[in-house]
């Protein structure tokens, strides 16, 4: 086969996308006129915010032979993008800034290319920069590859230099696909979308045999049949060819009407009788927060958005949950906290919904001591393999603090690479966190790899932020989930006029359980509307207060119109408006508004 499939890998800002587009041009694929900057980059956010969310095949012909390339994204939230992509290449271009040099997620995704055992190709990028290091760059890849540096090739994305040596080592280094010789037709699908007028187009990688226009096929996961409407290529927009061949890139439109038949991972195969293939692991959602529709009537068209989205994002998890505050809704999980900002603006722009969205938290593992959990916790949330203990995400689920036997947060494997003077500021604020430091290695004199054992929940919110504060900008970094440990974990409450607010609840360690619930009192008694009597606002733990604030009564001034008389007039009046507020205030109720409630979760 006269085929090679390749991607590009990077870390953010590298140069993927513009090499991308050289590659384009050389190979003739889009006219000059035709062509921009950025061009794989389809999605106006991608083009807004400079960098790539989405997977994009391209098939390109070099020398007689047929190129697929598939842009990947380099951010950590979208590495489910990336390990879809390297399942089906043979190889990929390790694309390195040569003034940066290696990033935290350029690691990342590199060892996930070896794991898949694909072909490096290592490239250096941006040679053309007065702040390019290629000498001290490339004994970086050396030490991190083992390769030799003669095969490091050196280019310019953005002058073209060096593009065409790029393209002849993908021919010479990259192998051919190989047959497994299945006398079936197979496909592995590696991503989906809905198109309004055609149905579910699956994005496929032909493993063994060819698939036509008209014949029938078989989804071997979901157990459809459908007959193919159309079969063609990516030059990057859909070309028809009517037929796609052992080893090729291309979509087959399915015609299916219903996202839940045609899933990512699945086997596209001409016989129900196919072997299915590997697929891909489950995306592991690292943070989860609540998605409601500021109208509830808009709730169904929230579903449909969610349900498509999700076919063409395989890592966004949902599921349907209620909020005393917001009312019916989506718990959803994400890969991070730009995953979770890119869904809500695709969901704002793409399908026109009108959202809030509740803080982020992590999933916590409770465990339980009482003879029948079910009687405690819903049956959903116990653990299959674990009956005694429930996986809970919302802190509105946490159960009595007397039923929990103990409480398990996820931890991560952190790496931070920095230069050497950020050492010590990189380190100070990741064990700030409750981060446990496990390690340093120094890639070459100036920049460091620290690694570390930390709590998600720790550096979920802002901890990216900070870190780029500490380091002016130099540090990057990358995580992976390590498992469960048990820690002093409480539920923080909000009470208002001595009642808990539900939806404000949240889990903390002990030891932040002061500095977050004054933030949270403070903040409430800046937004909380006045009433004619006193609002005590508590954090509490359990029956223990750890942060008060004290929202003052509004004042109506009922000796105003009082013009003389003995000072015995003013105080009666005063005793009879004390009186008044008393019997208020053991009636009264705190109404927690929509506008209140997302101040307090866009605390700092």
């Amino acid at each position: 086969m006269n085929i090679r499939n390749f991607c590009i890998i990077a870390h953010i800002d590298h140069g993927k996308s513009t090499l991308a587009d050289r590659m384009i041009e050389l190979t003739g694929t889009k006219e000059k006129r035709e062509m921009k900057e950025q061009l794989l980059d389809s999605m106006d956010l991608e083009r807004e915010r400079g960098i790539t969310i989405k997977l994009t095949p391209v098939r390109m012909r070099y020398k007689d032979c047929e190129l697929n390339l598939i842009d990947t994204p380099g951010h950590t939230d979208f590495r489910y993008e990336v390990s879809r992509s390297l399942a089906a290449c043979e190889g990929a271009i390790l694309l390195v800034d040569a003034s940066q040099g290696i990033q935290a997620q350029t690691l990342a995704v590199l060892y996930m290319a070896l794991e898949n055992d694909l072909k490096i190709i290592p490239v250096l990028n941006k040679i053309d920069l007065p702040a390019a290091d290629p000498e001290r760059v490339s004994e970086e890849v050396i030490k991190l590859l083992g390769c030799a540096k003669e095969e490091i090739l050196l280019i310019s994305a953005k002058e073209g230099r060096g593009v065409t040596e790029v393209l002849d080592a993908v021919l010479e280094r990259i192998a051919p696909p190989k047959s497994s010789g299945s006398p079936h037709a197979r496909a592995l699908i590696f991503d989906a979308i809905m198109d309004q007028y055609r149905g579910a187009v699956a994005y496929i990688r032909m493993i063994d045999g060819s698939l036509l226009k008209g014949q029938k096929i078989h989804l071997l996961g979901t157990q459809q049949e459908y007959e193919v409407l159309d079969v063609g290529h990516f030059a990057p927009a859909y070309i028809s060819d009517g037929i796609l061949h052992e080893g090729e890139i291309g979509y087959v439109v399915t015609g299916a009407k219903d996202v839940l038949h045609v899933r990512t991972g699945d086997t596209v195969a001409s016989s129900p009788d196919a072997a299915p293939l590997p697929g891909y692991k489950q995306a592991q959602p690292m943070v989860f927060a609540g998605l409601y529709p500021v109208e509830a009537d808009n709730y169904p068209d929230l579903r449909e958005a969610l349900e498509k989205l999700s076919l063409n994002d395989a890592a966004l998890n949902m599921e349907p949950e209620r909020n005393a505050a917001l009312g019916n809704g989506f718990r959803c999980g994400f890969l991070g906290l730009l995953h979770m900002d890119i869904i809500q603006e695709r969901l704002e722009r793409e399908y026109n919904c009108d959202l809030i969205i509740t803080a982020p938290s992590v999933r916590y593992e409770v465990k339980l001591q009482a003879r029948n959990p079910a009687e405690i916790v819903r049956s959903s949330l116990l653990k299959p393999d674990e009956p005694d203990t429930a996986v809970i995400s919302n802190p509105a689920d946490f159960p009595d603090p007397t039923y929990i036997s103990e409480i398990r947060e996820p931890w991560v494997k952190l790496e931070v690479v920095c230069r050497k003077e950020d050492v010590g500021p990189a380190m100070q604020l990741t064990q700030e966190r409750r981060g446990i430091y496990k390690g340093l290695q120094y890639l070459d004199a100036d920049r460091a790899l620290m690694q570390f054992e930390v709590p998600l929940q720790a550096i979920v919110l802002d901890y990216f932020d900070k870190l780029k504060s500490a380091t002016a900008g130099y540090a990057s970094m990358s995580y992976e989930p390590i498992g469960y440990q048990a820690g002093e974990l409480v539920k923080l409450q909000i009470l208002l006029l001595g009642e808990p607010a539900e939806a404000l609840s949240t889990i903390v360690h002990k030891s932040e359980a002061h500095d977050v619930g004054s933030i949270i009192c403070k903040r409430l008694k800046d937004v909380l509307p006045k009433e004619q009597f006193q609002i005590p606002i508590q954090a509490a733990i359990g029956s223990k207060v750890v942060a008060r604030e004290t929202l003052s009564a509004v004042r109506k001034d009922v000796t105003g119109y009082l013009y003389g008389g003995d000072v015995t007039r003013k105080k009666k009046l005063l005793e009879k408006q004390k009186k008044g507020k008393k019997r208020m205030k053991q009636m009264g109720r705190v109404t927690l508004s929509q506008e209140a409630f997302l101040s307090v979760l866009k605390r700092s």
